[in-house]
């Protein structure tokens, strides 16, 4: 498939074949996030999934970028968060600079430290009145698009760029977009695909672990309208484990 070409329907793809081959969890929204060999899934997403963001006073949300719930305060990418349950998903979040971990959501030195860092008022809070996610839960891409960006955009395309969840096995760049509007069965858990993702200036900055900026968003807008990887809502509960098998199925039939 050419970065101009439609999506082909899921019914030209084979049904199974595809396995996961990576899972991402991120805390506190647009910090670096934890690698996990099994999560949970329930209906907002990822379990622990950007469970807290860092807030001003105006209730928006540090971030790579300006929207009308967000604001750009890059500062925010020099902390990661991890949680003590790496499987469920209840334990408590711990966040860390470079030096090591500097506090716990609800620490006043914690959000001290972070209003100095970020310079402006802010606190790390739970997702209560502002929603964290941006427009979709559960992100998705194959690794044969992030191959395509590698070799077509001369991209470091590290996954941690795109702030994915979900890395898929696939055969074919952009094979992903294909299954919007079927349902993936992976572990005992169902999504279904919704939309293509549009993405913003994050995919070019340091972050999550990733020491060096690069230049790609210019060249994705060009070649693929800004838009990469897949959102998915979650259809049915469960777990989901590093090398399960994904099923590609019609959503009317799913169970």
């Amino acid at each position: 498939m050419t970065a101009s070409a439609a999506p082909e329907s899921a019914a030209s793809f084979p049904a199974h074949g595809h396995r996961v081959v990576s899972i991402r969890r991120y805390p506190v929204k647009s910090m670096g996030g934890e690698s996990l060999s099994t999560v949970e899934f329930n209906e907002r997403g990822l379990v622990g999934d950007r469970l807290y963001a860092v807030r001003d006073g105006d209730s928006r949300l540090a971030s790579g970028k300006n929207t009308k719930r967000m604001v750009r305060r890059d500062g925010i990418f020099a902390f990661s968060a991890s949680t003590d349950d790496v499987h469920g998903g209840q334990g408590s979040v711990t966040i860390a600079d470079a030096s090591g971990p500097v506090g716990t959501p609800g620490d006043p030195a914690l959000d001290h430290l972070l209003t100095e860092a970020l310079g402006a008022d802010v606190r790390v809070a739970p997702e209560t009145d502002v929603r964290h996610f941006d427009d979709g839960a559960v992100s998705i891409i194959g690794t044969a698009t992030l191959d395509w960006c590698a070799h077509e955009l001369a991209a470091d395309a590290d996954p941690r760029r795109l702030r994915v969840n979900v890395v898929i096995e696939t055969t074919e760049p952009f094979q992903e977009e294909a299954w919007i509007g079927s349902s993936l069965s992976l572990g005992t858990a169902l999504l279904t695909p919704v939309q293509r993702i549009e993405r913003c200036r994050t995919i070019d900055l340091a972050q999550d672990g990733v020491a060096e900026p690069t230049r790609w968003l210019k060249q994705l807008g060009e070649r693929r309208n800004l838009r990469l990887a897949v959102y998915c809502d979650v259809s049915r509960i469960g777990t989901v484990s590093v090398g399960d098998h994904v099923t590609v199925g019609d959503v009317a039939t799913a169970t």
